[in-house]
């Protein structure tokens, strides 16, 4: 076989431009990037009077330290709900990306709870689909770390509505490629965001806060005139006695976390693949020049 030799020359003046060019790019998305982040984070005081870890502290525990993650779909919903670019929030509310949970190669989607109560938009509803679509073609076991308001009502479309379906059609293709999808619920979870844990097949409910039901206590009253109680209406220690929709019990989005990290250690999807190699991952393979 030749060997590819290279006639790009680096010295050029071209060259020079077309980097700092593109430096420039990457650090405007970085920016818009960090947008989504501290917009997120102006409700950290919020998740700690609550005894919660934020959407961005789940996702950190969750993934195996030290080992590759890939963002996906970061800049989804630019510029579409808020045409201003100054002040558009990039990401659909959803963190998405392939990263390691006790060492399998998983997808992962965490709602982002900290904007707009995690209230899936247009945008947020196509990038979970994107994700399921890539982990059902690659085999990559999804995790979804949920604490929802469901769809957006301010914001109706019926795309909305289609897009939603079809990520609820995903879980469900996924569960029947053999694939296990997971979803620990973190919070208040209603109408989408309770078909989360709805369509999983292992569920990790934390106690207190995790609650899925169609519609909460306030639309219940609203729809029927009954006073209901949030918790037995939807909390997680009704699902897991009275429905059977959780299976394991969490003190806290910590023990949430950590109960399915042991489900996918125990759930043998790396049995039959090779070794993973062996290297310092903090260590870049190139030269950054």
């Amino acid at each position: 076989m030749p060997v590819f030799e290279s006639k790009l020359d680096t010295k050029s003046d071209a060259f020079a431009k077309n980097r700092d060019d593109q430096l420039e790019k990457i650090a405007h998305l970085r920016m818009l990037e960090a947008r989504a982040e501290a917009a997120s984070e102006k409700r950290r005081p919020r998740f700690e009077e609550r005894g919660q870890l934020t959407p961005r502290d789940r996702l950190a525990q969750l993934l195996d330290p030290g080992m590759p993650y890939l963002p996906l779909y970061n800049m989804a919903s630019y510029c579409v709900d808020d045409p201003d670019r100054d002040t558009s929030i990039p990401g659909g509310s959803v963190l998405a990306g392939i990263g390691y949970v006790s060492g399998v190669r998983c997808m992962v989607c965490v709602a982002d709870s900290g904007i707009n109560a995690g209230a899936a938009t247009e945008m947020g509803f196509r990038k979970n689909l994107e994700a399921m679509q890539l982990a059902l073609a690659n085999k990559l076991p999804f995790i979804h770390l949920v604490e929802s308001a469901g769809a957006n009502l301010m914001q109706y479309k019926v795309e909305l509505w289609a897009h939603g379906g079809g990520v609820f059609c995903s879980l469900g293709r996924l569960s029947a490629a053999g694939i296990p999808t997971m979803t620990v619920l973190h919070g208040p979870s209603t109408a989408g965001g309770a078909y989360m844990p709805g369509m999983s097949d292992y569920n990790v409910g934390v106690k207190h806060n995790g609650m899925a039901a169609l519609g909460g206590a306030a639309l219940v009253q609203a729809a029927t005139g009954e006073i209901a109680d949030e918790r037995e209406l939807g909390g997680s220690e009704m699902h897991a006695s009275v429905s059977g929709l959780i299976e394991y019990l969490a003190e806290d989005d910590a023990d949430g976390i950590r109960q399915i990290r042991d489900v996918v250690a125990n759930i043998g999807w790396n049995e039959h693949c090779p070794p993973l190699p062996q290297r310092d991952f903090d260590e870049p393979l190139y030269d950054a020049e």
